[in-house]
């Protein structure tokens, strides 16, 4: 089996970024490495990390804990965005950075060639034929096996494409974030890209690891995205209860209903939940063995969609990085 069709042939893979970022607390790096090694014995063979996560962190513990058994999975990574010491959050999509940065992260992953890189962001000041061009260039050195695009919209994908082939996007797509269906999923159909879908759980809350706001870390990412804001969480918990009750009717837990759904729009998607705990982790990759009806498809779209779920899924501020299409 090629990488790239175990990319395919896996619908479920595991989002590191949970163990090192964004989310609560980091973790330690042991309990990272323990918990890493834990998916792959449950069965994760799809593991997705990024030069940003914990800068640089991440990689590294997925590296270390995953050095043995390299050949055996598909491991994905992202270039553009990262931390500067002194700015923090940055990003840039010239060539240059992205192959310091390519080869920054095939030592932090103690790789000689990464799967699967993407590009984690647009760089509105770069044109996108350029950064395409580097992973091309990446390509034929060997570094990297394929590349991919994230949160970008179909016409870039397309003037990508034209430019070096693309291998996949990933893109937030969850009952709660249909934005792909405007037209990215589309293209990738049209052009055999593979869609990855990050936070398909919509950041915890289809799983329900959040009962209060109260509960999250105060740089948790989450309390600056509009859907989380105390006024608009509380209208979306109202949604909650009749979400678990469809979940009992389909006989699985919350999170794989969230999942199954994405399955029973497009089998051909790969979802990437991400979780610090192992007993999330296997209930997650359960997933994979539930079939919905359509009955249920259609239900579960008529509880949760855009115009029942209060708050956008990003701030104005952080709109300005997203290249994804816009419902109007």
């Amino acid at each position: 089996m090629s990488k790239l069709e175990m990319l395919r042939n896996n619908p479920i893979g595991l989002g590191c970024m949970n163990m090192s970022h964004a989310y609560n607390t980091p973790v330690s790096d042991d309990e990272a490495i323990k918990g890493f090694r834990e998916a792959f014995e449950m069965g994760y063979r799809h593991f997705d990390t990024a030069t940003l996560y914990g800068g640089g962190k991440n990689e590294k513990v997925v590296g270390e804990a995953l050095k043995s058994v390299r050949d055996e999975i598909f491991l994905a990574s992202k270039c553009v965005l990262y931390i500067d010491p002194e700015k923090g959050k940055a990003l840039d999509g010239r060539p240059e950075t992205i192959k310091a940065q390519c080869e920054a992260s095939l030592k932090r992953l103690q790789t000689d060639q990464i799967d699967l890189y993407y590009l984690h962001r647009r760089d509105f000041d770069v044109p996108i034929e350029e950064s395409a061009g580097a992973m091309a260039d990446l390509i034929k050195e060997g570094k990297i096996a394929s590349y991919g695009l994230s949160e970008m919209s179909a016409d870039t994908l397309r003037a990508a494409h034209k430019e070096c082939p693309v291998a996949a996007i990933q893109t937030e797509y969850s009952l709660w974030t249909r934005n792909p269906e405007i037209a990215v999923l589309d293209a990738c159909r049209e052009l055999d890209v593979t869609f990855v879908a990050f936070s398909p759980l919509a950041r915890g809350f289809l799983s329900l690891t959040i009962d209060n706001l109260d509960e999250l870390a105060e740089k948790d990412i989450r309390r600056a995205m509009p859907r989380f804001y105390p006024e608009n969480f509380e209208q979306n918990r109202a949604l909650l209860s009749d979400y678990v009750a469809i979940a009992e009717r389909a006989g699985c837990t919350p999170a794989q209903l969230a999942l199954a759904w994405i399955r029973a729009k497009d089998p051909s998607i790969v979802s990437i939940p991400g979780t610090r705990f192992v007993e999330h982790m296997r209930d997650n990759l359960g997933a994979a063995d539930v079939t919905l009806s359509s009955d249920i498809v259609n239900e579960l779209e008529q509880l949760i969609n855009r115009d029942t779920v209060a708050g956008e899924r990003y701030s104005a501020g952080q709109q300005t990085e997203i290249d994804t299409e816009e419902f109007a």
